[in-house]
């Protein structure tokens, strides 16, 4: 009976691992459309992807890191600028890759773009600071992807939305991980409602990586912005030396988990992209795999003793 289980288990993995390598060949025709490529993992993979051969278009917020993209790659890539908050800036966007795909349809959208900051305590926030991450993050994907959804379907192509470890488990106060929780949730429907269609739509959870996102001298000055702007009994419930202290900790925690490698998401999102069969999810990072996405099928009180064991309790915290 054992045999006969581990023989069985044996040719589950073998069928899933030749499943997972089967790879499309012909990309020269394909044309990919990245969001957020000043920076980071989208600035990478419009890189990456134009060397395998792709017409990539890639969106850019500003003229300088379109420019600095434009430097490094061939003359297949072509920029434009992109604000994912304004209608009329993705109405545009969305009839330049027209011009672009003609009849061919798009091949893959990869919803890269996104920002974390204002993040911090909920008691130090307004409800502008909430609005500010969803509209980018979560509103403003939403958005470019219904822009889209013609062009997709006529290629029968991919669609790729960048979450987070934190639309699995909220780790830090602030819209931030609403907005990947609310990621997670429309990828999920959108894969179900394309997938009659021949859209095959992916989302990637990364863990901690050392992009712009988590530069810690960046948090920690938009940290102090929000403690400089908070009355000054909010700031005695916390006590003057939390921030601090909560500042040296984020510090620490980023320099131990975030990774430097940022191609092991590039070529995650190249397997969505690529992959005759790609996977609903793809969990990206050390930290992911062994802490982040386990530590989300936990009991939630386990989940919330050992979130809280190691934060900087406030001065007047009663427990």
């Amino acid at each position: 009976m054992l045999v006969y289980l581990g023989v069985m288990l044996l040719f589950c993995f073998l069928y899933w691992w030749y499943r997972d390598i089967k790879q499309i060949t012909a990309v020269s025709d394909k044309h990919v459309y990245i969001t957020g490529c000043d920076s980071g993992f989208g600035h990478l993979l419009a890189q990456h992807l134009d060397k395998q051969g792709f017409h990539v278009l890639a969106a850019c917020f500003t003229e300088q890191g379109a420019q600095e993209l434009k430097d490094k790659t061939s003359s297949r890539l072509k920029t434009f600028q992109l604000d994912v908050t304004n209608s009329e800036s993705i109405g545009k966007a969305a009839e330049f890759v027209k011009s672009q795909v003609k009849d061919k349809g798009l091949w893959g959208l990869v919803n890269n773009a996104g920002i974390s900051q204002p993040s911090g305590p909920s008691d130090w926030l307004t409800i502008d600071d909430y609005k500010v991450q969803l509209d980018v993050n979560l509103i403003g994907l939403i958005e470019v992807t219904l822009s889209m959804i013609p062009l997709i379907k006529r290629a029968r192509g991919r669609i790729v939305n960048m979450a987070s470890i934190c639309g699995r488990v909220s780790n830090v106060g602030g819209s931030y991980c609403i907005s990947k929780f609310g990621v997670e949730a429309f990828n999920d429907s959108l894969r179900r409602d394309l997938q009659c269609f021949g859209v095959k739509v992916a989302c990637i959870e990364p863990g901690y990586f050392k992009t712009h996102i988590t530069n810690p001298d960046i948090i920690k000055e938009k940290f102090i912005k929000l403690w400089d702007r908070l009355p000054r009994d909010v700031q005695e419930d916390y006590g003057d030396d939390y921030l601090d202290k909560t500042c040296s900790l984020i510090k620490k925690y980023i320099e131990k988990l975030a990774e430097p490698n940022l191609m092991k998401v590039v070529w995650r999102i190249h397997h969505a992209l690529t992959s005759v069969h790609p996977r609903s999810r793809y969990a990206v990072g050390i930290d992911a795999k062994l802490l982040w996405i386990p530590l989300s099928y936990m009991p939630t009180a386990f989940t919330d003793f050992l979130l809280e064991r190691d934060k900087v309790k406030p001065a007047k915290a009663v427990y």
